[in-house]
C-alpha cells in the first residue's frame, strides 16, 4: 500500500513536470547536476551563519572591484589629470564601493562618471547587506548572552540549582556572609528564562553588597546544562528543592548529575547541600550523595522549630539571629590560644564572642561540662557577629559579680493543656516533638478544616481530632479556652496555594487573640507562615512568635554551603540528644534588682552546667513589641534584671 502512494505521488509529480514544461523536479529524482551541487554548497555555506555572509560579501566586492578595474584598463577611461595603473584602479574602485561620498568628488568624461556611479550603487548594497548582516549578528549573540546559555568561567563561586521563593532569602545571605570575601559570585542554573530571573533578582535583591549574581537558563538535571555553572569549581553548591508534582525526585537525580564523575571523598569537590521535602526520600538521597552532601530534612526542621518555639515565648527570634547574617551566628575557632583551660573559663575569656561547644577528634558537643579540659588541637564552637572579628578578639576584663548569683530554682511540672489548629505533612512531627516534651496526662485538641488525621497513641499526650471550619468564630469559641498552656495554628499548604493559606492563618490568629483578649487570657499563640511578605500582616493579630518555614530553611541552607561543620552542630541543637535552646527565667542566675555584667550572667548559668547566649527582656523591645532579644551580648554589658526577663541558655532536657 506504501509503494502504490509513492508511486502514485511521483506519477503525478511527473505529470505537473511535464505541463509546466519540464521545469519542476521530481523528489525522488537523482540531483548530480553541477548546478545543483553548486546550490547545495552555496546554501550550506549561506547556513553557517555571519562569518559565512560577511566572507560572502567580502567575495562579491573583490569581484566587483576587479570587474570595474577591467573596465576602466581596458577602455581607457580615467579622471581628468590622472593617469592610473590597474592596480591604482583598484584602490580607486574600493574607495568608491564603500564610500557613496567619493563619486561627490569625481570630474571627467560622461562616461567615466557613469561607470563609477555604477560602481557606487554596486558598492552601496554591498554595504548596506554587510551592515544588516552585521547588525543580525550582533543581535543574534545578544539574543544567545540573554538566554543564558554560555559557560560560566569562575572559581570559588556559589553554585545554586532551581529556583524557588526561598532563593532570595538565600541569596540575600549569602551577600552578607561574602562581605569579607574578594569578588564573590553566586552562579544560578534554573530552568527559567534568564532575564526574567535577573529582572525578579532586581526587585526582590536589591542590595547586592559587592556580590555578582549570573543566571543561567537550564535544567539542573541535565549534565550538558549544568557545566554552564561549572560546578566542579564552585565552593559550595546548593540545591533547592523545586514546586513540582514530584520535587525530591527531581533533587535526587540532580544529585545523580552532580556527583556521577567525582569519587567519594575527593576533597577537590565542593559541598552540597540539598533540600529534601519527604523524610522517607532521604536514604536514597544520602546514597547518591557519596559523602559529600548534606540533606536538609525540610519537613522535620520546620515542625522541630514550631514546637520549640511554641514551648517558649521568644524563641522564633534566637534561631532566627543564631541562622541568618545579619546579627551574631555560628563560627568555629581554631587559633584560640585557650589550651590548658576549662569549658567554663573559657566561656568568660571573650568580651565579644561566646563560646558554645568544642569540637575534638572531628566529634562536636555542645555546651559540655564546665570542667572540660580544652586543647590546643581542639576547635571552638562560638557565637560572634562575623569570622573576621575572631581574629584578634580581646579578652574580658570584666570579673563577675559572684555574689549576685541567683539560686532559684524550677516551679512543679503539671500536666498541660494545648490547641493546635490547622494540619499539614508537618502536623504529625510537630505532635511527637510535643509529646516528647509534655508532662505526663497532658491533652491536646487538634482542629482542622482539611485533611484526615490519624493519630496514633502518644506515651504522655493525649491527642483527640475535631474537624470544623478554623476560619469560623463560633467554632473557635468553643475550643480556644482560658485555661490553655499553648496554640498553635498551622497552614493548609498542602490544600491551598501559599496566599491563600497565609489568609487563613491571619484570619484564625485574629479571632484566637480576640478571643483571648476577652477572656483575660495570656496563653501564648504561635503560628506557621509560609511567606515572609505575610509576617508584617500576623504582627496586627498580637502574635507571640511566628515561624515562617521558608526563610528557616533558606537560613539553615545558606549557612551549611559556607560551613559543612555547622550540620553537626544545628544537628544537636535540633536533635531529641544533646543541649537545645531554652529561655528560663533570668531569676535561676542572677537576683533582679540592681545592674548585672553579662560576665555575672555567663557565671550564673555555668554553675548550672549550662552555656548562657543572650537574654529576652522586655526593655530590649522595639516600638510595638512585647520583647527584645540580644545574643552574644559583651561581657563587660550591664543590664538590670526584672520579671518576665528570661536567659538564652544551651542545656540538656
Amino acid at each position: 500500500m506504501a509503494r502504490t502512494g509513492q508511486q502514485l505521488r511521483v506519477r503525478t509529480a511527473k505529470a505537473m513536470a511535464e505541463r509546466s514544461g519540464g521545469n519542476v523536479k521530481v523528489a525522488t529524482e537523482k540531483k548530480s547536476g553541477f548546478g545543483d551541487r553548486l546550490r547545495y554548497m552555496f546554501d550550506n555555506s549561506m547556513s553557517s551563519g555571519t562569518p559565512a555572509l560577511i566572507a560572502w560579501l567580502t567575495a562579491a566586492t573583490l569581484v566587483l572591484i576587479i570587474v570595474f578595474a577591467l573596465v576602466l584598463t581596458l577602455t581607457g577611461l580615467n579622471q581628468e589629470g590622472d593617469d592610473r595603473n590597474f592596480f591604482e584602479d583598484l584602490f580607486y574602485n574600493l574607495l568608491h564601493a564603500l564610500d557613496p561620498g567619493t563619486v561627490g568628488g569625481d570630474s571627467g568624461s560622461w562616461a567615466w562618471l557613469l561607470t563609477m556611479l555604477a560602481l557606487t550603487l554596486c558598492g552601496l548594497f554591498i554595504v548596506s547587506a554587510l551592515i544588516g548582516v552585521l547588525a543580525t549578528g550582533i543581535d543574534s549573540k545578544l539574543a544567545d548572552l540573554r538566554r543564558g546559555r554560555s559557560i560560566v568561567l569562575e572559581e570559588d563561586h556559589t553554585v545554586i540549582l532551581g529556583w524557588s521563593e526561598s532563593i532570595f532569602t538565600i541569596i540575600s545571605e549569602l551577600t552578607l556572609a561574602n562581605e569579607s570575601r574578594k569578588d564573590p559570585v553566586i552562579v544560578i542554573l534554573a530552568d527559567r528564562d534568564k532575564v526574567d530571573m535577573e529582572d525578579e533578582l532586581k526587585v526582590k535583591v536589591p542590595e547586592r553588597r559587592g556580590t555578582r549574581i549570573i543566571c543561567r537558563s537550564g535544567s539542573p538535571m541535565d549534565l550538558d546544562d549544568l557545566r554552564l555553572s561549572s560546578h566542579e569549581t564552585a565552593r559550595s553548591v546548593i540545591l533547592l528543592a523545586p514546586d513540582s508534582d514530584d520535587p525530591d525526585a527531581e533533587v535526587i537525580k540532580t544529585l545523580l548529575a552532580l556527583t556521577h564523575h567525582v569519587d567519594e571523598g575527593s576533597e577537590a569537590a565542593p559541598r552540597i547541600v540539598a533540600e529534601i521535602r519527604d523524610p522517607s526520600n532521604l536514604e536514597a538521597a544520602s546514597l547518591v550523595g557519596k559523602g559529600r552532601t548534606t540533606l536538609l530534612d525540610i519537613r522535620e526542621t520546620v515542625a522541630k522549630l514550631v514546637v520549640q518555639t511554641s514551648r517558649q515565648s521568644g524563641a522564633a527570634a534566637v534561631y532566627t539571629e543564631l541562622f541568618d547574617y545579619s546579627g551574631d551566628e555560628f563560627y568555629f575557632h581554631e587559633d584560640h590560644g585557650l589550651a590548658g583551660s576549662t569549658y567554663a573559663e573559657a566561656q568568660l575569656a571573650f568580651e565579644a564572642a561566646s563560646v558554645v561547644g568544642v569540637i575534638g577528634g572531628g566529634v562536636s558537643k555542645l555546651n559540655p561540662p564546665p570542667d572540660t579540659p580544652i586543647t590546643a588541637e581542639q576547635t571552638l564552637i562560638v557565637v560572634v557577629e562575623d569570622d573576621s572579628a575572631l581574629e584578634g578578639q580581646s579578652r574580658s576584663m570584666t570579673e563577675p559579680a559572684l555574689n549576685r548569683l541567683g539560686n532559684a530554682t524550677a516551679t512543679d511540672v503539671h500536666p498541660t493543656q494545648a490547641l493546635l489548629v490547622g494540619w499539614n505533612q508537618r502536623a504529625p512531627i510537630v505532635l511527637r516533638e510535643l509529646d516528647r516534651y509534655a508532662p505526663p496526662g497532658s491533652t491536646l485538641t487538634v482542629l482542622t478544616a482539611y485533611g484526615d488525621p490519624v493519630v496514633p497513641a502518644f506515651h504522655n499526650l493525649a491527642v483527640s481530632v475535631v474537624k470544623a471550619p478554623t476560619t469560623n468564630r463560633a467554632v473557635l469559641e468553643e475550643h480556644v479556652a482560658a485555661d490553655l498552656d499553648q496554640i498553635i495554628v498551622l497552614c493548609y499548604d498542602e490544600d491551598l496555594d501559599v496566599q491563600t493559606a497565609d489568609s487563613r492563618t491571619l484570619v484564625t490568629l485574629l479571632h484566637v487573640r480576640d478571643i483571648l483578649g476577652k477572656l483575660g487570657s495570656e496563653t501564648p499563640v504561635v503560628s506557621e507562615m509560609i511567606d515572609d511578605r505575610n509576617r508584617v500582616l500576623a504582627s496586627v493579630a498580637d502574635v507571640d512568635d511566628i515561624v515562617v518555614s521558608g526563610e528557616i530553611v533558606s537560613l539553615l541552607v545558606t549557612q551549611l554551603s559556607e560551613d559543612g561543620r555547622l550540620e553537626a552542630v544545628f544537628k544537636e541543637l535540633l536533635g531529641a540528644d544533646g543541649s537545645e535552646i531554652y529561655l528560663r527565667p533570668a531569676e535561676w542566675y542572677v537576683e533582679p534588682g540592681d545592674d548585672v555584667s553579662w560576665a555575672t550572667v555567663v557565671a550564673g548559668a555555668i554553675g548550672r552546667n549550662e552555656t548562657a547566649i543572650g537574654l529576652k527582656s522586655a526593655l530590649l523591645a522595639e516600638p510595638g513589641l512585647k520583647f527584645g532579644v540580644v545574643v552574644n551580648p559583651p561581657k563587660s554589658q550591664t543590664y538590670t534584671v526584672g520579671p518576665g526577663d528570661a536567659v538564652v541558655v544551651l542545656a540538656e532536657e
